[in-house]
């Protein structure tokens, strides 16, 4: 079993060098995901100067490890028009057909051979059928033909669901290397292995500080996931971070559609062959980063759901906003950001491209109110950002009660060296790995994922490798710890 995703084998080391200079800019694009990379092409033809920066590999984050879907049936869509309303959960699931067609479009243009497959599909309900039917409904409405059924194509359970078509999943990494090459061979500027800690705004617009260097420029994209900043943008109080689990696994044949739950415990599913061999992916326990801490019991309930011989196993982060919308578009001035995807970081990336690009070029664009990352919020939303805000405090003081879990094995431990708080990790050939068991972000003591051999932040979500490097933000800095 490899415990990494099935689509991380593609990222095969360092393509592009790392920044060596002091360098002036007009754009500056800070993360190579799905959103930095469809900023980055949505410029080339712009005559304006533009950089983008990865701290690890192109790809390496958040993308890696989704599900690759390309869809608007999102789940319990339903609950946009909740806290937003029928106009704006209508404009919502446009935006996303748009991105949908957006890809498609990219793709065929670049020839891009990322594994694109047209799927049906479907939103399941074991027990809250109204539910189900007022999202049929909400789509009925917008002229987007359902089609009833009773079970999934590979299954013959009874479950209640709906499905609807010119839906989409495909290969994130493929998609991006090819799409960063693209920008790269025509004049973008790509480094890897680059990470800015900090930034200062001036009257001409931002200097940005790596380790070494310095990055002048006009305008400064935040693709990073998570922003590794508190202020301006307050982002703790407008969101909360959810983790899932995901196993790749083998199957006799590949079946054409994708599938999600409306309800909990929440599963998404799809397909995909690689080298003649067929695969269904397939997500569950999901749950709010804060609680639930104990990764090897939750991959565990995971592989047991399908009691199959598990090829690939992984975790992902998502960042769900309390009014249920992304952020995209400005903070201030001229910094903007993309992020807050609620799951669907693939659809969302890839319009965030467009609309981010939009605003830096000055163009219109009908989706810039509507994920203004400054919108008002309304009482119903200001009533769950307080149980938010206990569910983050929560989470940092149970990290500081008690840091060895009594599900840890014998090779986690905990010391103090030289005064400071530190975690060990002993590997199978009795190798101490030794950390700072503080992520630099806001000082949340770390958890360790024997799963993925990984130190976890169960606050904001900062990850970092069994020896720690970060690997994930918001923190920009390594905890790694030398005797």
């Amino acid at each position: 079993m490899k415990n990494k995703s099935i689509w991380s084998y593609e990222i095969c080391g360092t393509t592009y060098e790392s920044l060596k200079e002091d360098i002036d800019v007009d754009v500056l694009i800070i993360g190579g995901g799905m959103t930095g990379i469809n900023v980055a092409y949505n410029l080339l033809d712009s005559g304006l100067s533009v950089c983008l920066v990865e701290k690890n590999l192109l790809g390496s984050g958040v993308t890696s490890r989704t599900t690759g879907k390309l869809t608007y049936l999102q789940g319990d869509i339903f609950k946009i028009k909740i806290y937003q309303g029928l106009l704006k959960t209508k404009m919502y699931i446009e935006s996303q057909i748009e991105a949908i067609n957006l890809a498609k479009k990219i793709i065929k243009k670049e020839k891009i051979d990322c594994d694109l497959e047209k799927v049906n599909s479907y939103l399941v309900a074991d027990a809250r059928f109204e539910r189900l039917r007022k999202n049929q409904r909400l789509l009925e409405s917008m002229g987007i033909k359902t089609f009833s059924t009773k079970s999934l194509p590979n299954e013959n359970k009874k479950e209640k669901s709906f499905y609807v078509k010119d839906t989409y999943v495909f290969h994130p990494i493929k998609y991006i290397q090819k799409l960063a090459k693209i920008c790269f061979d025509k004049g973008i500027s790509i480094y890897e292995n680059t990470k800015i800690i900090s930034m200062t705004e001036d009257s001409e617009g931002y200097v940005c500080y790596t380790e070494n260097n310095r990055i002048r420029t006009k305008y400064v994209v935040l693709a990073t996931h998570y922003p590794y900043f508190f202020k301006p943008f307050w982002l703790i109080f407008k969101a909360y971070l959810e983790k899932s689990y995901i196993e790749a696994f083998k199957v006799d044949k590949s079946y054409n559609f994708s599938a999600i739950s409306i309800e909990k415990p929440i599963f998404s599913m799809r397909y995909y062959s690689k080298h003649n061999l067929n695969y269904q992916l397939y997500l569950s326990q999901v749950h709010n980063l804060a609680i639930k801490n104990n990764d090897e019991a939750n991959f565990q309930k995971l592989v047991n759901e399908k009691n199959t011989k598990v090829e690939y196993l992984w975790s992902n982060k998502d960042i769900m906003t309390i009014d249920s919308l992304p952020f995209i578009g400005k903070i201030n001035n001229k910094l903007l950001i993309g992020t807050g995807y609620n799951t669907w970081g693939m659809t969302n990336g890839v319009l965030a491209g467009k609309i981010l690009s939009d605003i830096i070029l000055e163009r219109e664009n009908k989706y810039i109110e509507l994920f203004n990352p400054r919108r008002k919020s309304n009482a119903l939303v200001v009533g769950r950002a307080f149980l938010v805000m206990g569910s983050s405090l929560y989470s940092y003081m149970k990290t500081k009660i008690k840091k060895q879990k009594a599900w840890y094995s014998l090779n986690v431990k905990f010391a103090t060296r030289k005064g400071e708080k530190v975690g060990i990790y002993i590997d199978s050939e009795k190798r101490k790995h030794i950390v700072f068991n503080k992520c630099p972000h806001m000082k949340c003591s770390l958890v360790f994922n024997e799963v993925e051999k990984t130190w976890d932040c169960p606050c904001h979500g900062s990850r970092f490798d069994i020896d720690g490097k970060c690997i994930e933000g918001p923190s920009n800095y390594d905890i790694s710890y030398k005797e």
